[in-house]
């Protein structure tokens, strides 16, 4: 069993590769294998900043664009499921969908050149910080920060994208 990537491109700023996507896989991959989850699914869309700051504004209240959004599947409430699918027969239909990763390849290009790296790191540290949030880790606070930075570095040191 191994995770599954689902991507879609819905910009026309930067042009996705296969390589791109080769690499997020092989990410997902080992931050699966980190956090000790065997199976599962991740959405990832790649938007520009005005779709973005629309999804930022509309599901969190904040009025501007942001670099990465994660809606996990498992923040609906037991009262939400029973409500949206016969619990005993569907919720099975949702499978291993752990969830959907948005990230703006606007906001990341600029990220990037600020930061002196490539993009394609840029994009992957977004990428495993969206993953994170997905099984439920936050930064709400300096050392859950710490251990978000800590377990997103490791990740990509060990696919080579260290910085």
């Amino acid at each position: 069993m191994s995770m599954a990537l689902e991507c879609n491109n819905e910009q026309e700023v930067y042009p996705i590769s296969d390589e791109l996507i080769h690499l997020l896989e092989r990410i997902l991959q080992e931050a699966a294998q980190m956090e000790g989850i065997e199976a599962g699914e991740v959405a990832l869309t790649f938007v520009d900043d005005e779709r973005i700051h629309e999804l930022n504004r509309d599901y969190r209240g904040i009025d501007r664009p942001t670099d990465v959004l994660s809606f996990a599947m498992n923040e609906s409430t037991d009262e939400e499921l029973d409500i949206i699918y016969d619990v005993e027969d569907d919720l099975e239909s949702l499978g291993d969908m752990l969830g959907d990763i948005i990230i703006s390849t606007e906001r990341a290009r600029a990220q990037a050149d600020d930061y002196g790296h490539s993009l394609d790191r840029e994009i992957g540290f977004l990428f495993v910080h969206g993953f994170l949030h997905l099984l439920g880790y936050d930064h709400q606070d300096d050392a859950s920060e710490r251990v978000m930075m800590d377990k997103q570095e490791a990740v990509l040191s060990r696919i080579g994208l260290s910085r």
